[in-house]
Protein backbone atom coordinates (compact mmCIF):
# COMPACT_ATOMS: atom_id res chain seq x y z
CA UNK A 1 0.00 0.00 0.00
CA UNK A 2 1.06 3.49 -1.07
CA UNK A 3 1.67 5.75 1.84
CA UNK A 4 1.74 9.84 1.21
CA UNK A 5 2.77 12.13 3.95
CA UNK A 6 1.73 15.66 3.76
CA UNK A 7 3.60 18.81 5.36
CA UNK A 8 3.82 22.45 5.44
CA UNK A 9 0.70 23.31 5.61
CA UNK A 10 -0.25 26.49 7.85
CA UNK A 11 -0.98 30.12 7.71
CA UNK A 12 0.29 32.59 5.38
CA UNK A 13 -1.14 35.80 4.58
CA UNK A 14 -2.94 36.62 1.29
CA UNK A 15 -0.49 37.77 -1.53
CA UNK A 16 2.56 35.46 0.68
CA UNK A 17 4.02 31.89 -0.04
CA UNK A 18 3.66 29.05 1.28
CA UNK A 19 5.36 25.80 0.62
CA UNK A 20 3.77 22.19 0.65
CA UNK A 21 5.65 18.70 0.10
CA UNK A 22 4.61 15.33 0.24
CA UNK A 23 6.57 12.15 0.58
CA UNK A 24 5.55 8.83 -0.56
CA UNK A 25 7.01 5.74 1.37
CA UNK A 26 9.98 4.44 0.52
CA UNK A 27 8.89 0.87 -1.08
CA UNK A 28 6.39 3.06 -3.50
CA UNK A 29 7.61 1.93 -7.16
CA UNK A 30 6.15 2.52 -10.62
CA UNK A 31 5.04 6.45 -10.05
CA UNK A 32 3.89 7.46 -13.12
CA UNK A 33 2.74 10.94 -11.83
CA UNK A 34 2.31 12.48 -8.61
CA UNK A 35 -0.02 16.21 -7.73
CA UNK A 36 -1.88 18.00 -5.97
CA UNK A 37 -5.86 18.25 -4.91
CA UNK A 38 -7.40 20.51 -2.94
CA UNK A 39 -10.81 21.14 -0.92
CA UNK A 40 -12.35 23.80 0.69
CA UNK A 41 -15.10 23.96 3.48
CA UNK A 42 -18.76 23.13 1.58
CA UNK A 43 -16.89 23.26 -2.15
CA UNK A 44 -16.14 19.91 -3.93
CA UNK A 45 -12.54 18.64 -4.16
CA UNK A 46 -10.67 20.48 -7.15
CA UNK A 47 -7.17 19.19 -9.20
CA UNK A 48 -4.62 21.72 -8.60
CA UNK A 49 -1.53 20.78 -10.00
CA UNK A 50 0.34 17.42 -11.16
CA UNK A 51 3.54 16.35 -12.48
CA UNK A 52 4.57 13.43 -14.56
CA UNK A 53 7.44 11.17 -13.12
CA UNK A 54 9.94 10.65 -15.22
CA UNK A 55 9.88 13.40 -17.63
CA UNK A 56 8.96 16.22 -15.47
CA UNK A 57 5.92 17.24 -17.19
CA UNK A 58 3.26 19.80 -15.41
CA UNK A 59 -0.20 20.34 -15.56
CA UNK A 60 -2.15 23.14 -13.69
CA UNK A 61 -5.87 24.32 -13.06
CA UNK A 62 -6.10 27.95 -14.08
CA UNK A 63 -6.50 29.37 -10.78
CA UNK A 64 -3.23 28.17 -9.82
CA UNK A 65 -1.33 28.60 -13.41
CA UNK A 66 1.62 31.38 -12.83
CA UNK A 67 1.35 31.07 -9.06
CA UNK A 68 2.12 27.61 -7.94
CA UNK A 69 4.91 25.45 -9.28
CA UNK A 70 4.98 21.89 -8.85
CA UNK A 71 8.10 19.98 -8.52
CA UNK A 72 9.57 16.78 -7.63
CA UNK A 73 12.84 14.94 -6.35
CA UNK A 74 13.47 11.13 -7.82
CA UNK A 75 15.97 10.20 -5.03
CA UNK A 76 13.71 11.19 -2.20
CA UNK A 77 9.93 9.88 -3.99
CA UNK A 78 8.96 13.05 -2.77
CA UNK A 79 7.15 16.68 -4.62
CA UNK A 80 6.72 19.98 -3.60
CA UNK A 81 4.16 22.46 -4.33
CA UNK A 82 5.49 26.15 -4.38
CA UNK A 83 2.37 28.37 -3.39
CA UNK A 84 3.51 32.09 -4.69
CA UNK A 85 0.46 35.11 -4.59
CA UNK A 86 -1.66 33.42 -2.16
CA UNK A 87 -5.07 34.57 -2.60
CA UNK A 88 -7.73 33.94 0.25
CA UNK A 89 -9.90 31.50 -1.58
CA UNK A 90 -6.79 29.51 -2.36
CA UNK A 91 -7.58 28.60 1.51
CA UNK A 92 -8.20 24.60 1.28
CA UNK A 93 -7.14 21.00 2.60
CA UNK A 94 -4.60 20.58 0.35
CA UNK A 95 -4.09 17.09 -0.73
CA UNK A 96 -1.17 14.83 -1.97
CA UNK A 97 -2.20 12.34 -4.48
CA UNK A 98 -0.39 9.71 -6.88
CA UNK A 99 -1.11 7.46 -9.80
CA UNK A 100 1.12 4.20 -11.29
CA UNK A 101 -1.02 4.46 -14.55
CA UNK A 102 -1.15 8.50 -15.72
CA UNK A 103 -1.96 12.22 -15.11
CA UNK A 104 -5.41 12.80 -13.73
CA UNK A 105 -6.36 16.23 -14.65
CA UNK A 106 -8.80 15.33 -12.44
CA UNK A 107 -9.93 13.98 -8.92
CA UNK A 108 -10.07 10.47 -9.09
CA UNK A 109 -6.39 9.35 -8.51
CA UNK A 110 -5.25 5.94 -7.30
CA UNK A 111 -3.84 6.93 -3.78
CA UNK A 112 -4.54 9.99 -1.83
CA UNK A 113 -2.72 11.32 1.17
CA UNK A 114 -4.60 12.51 4.54
CA UNK A 115 -4.20 16.18 3.62
CA UNK A 116 -2.61 19.40 5.02
CA UNK A 117 -4.99 22.56 5.98
CA UNK A 118 -4.08 26.15 4.04
CA UNK A 119 -5.68 29.13 6.07
CA UNK A 120 -4.96 32.38 4.36
CA UNK A 121 -5.57 35.44 6.15
CA UNK A 122 -6.62 38.69 4.21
Amino acid sequence: QVQLVESGGGLVQAGGSLRLSCEASSHTVGIYAMGWLRQAPGKEREFVAAIRWTIGATVYAESVKGRFTISRDVSKNTINLEMNNVRPDDAALYYCVLDRRTVVKGTSWEFRGQGTQVTVSS
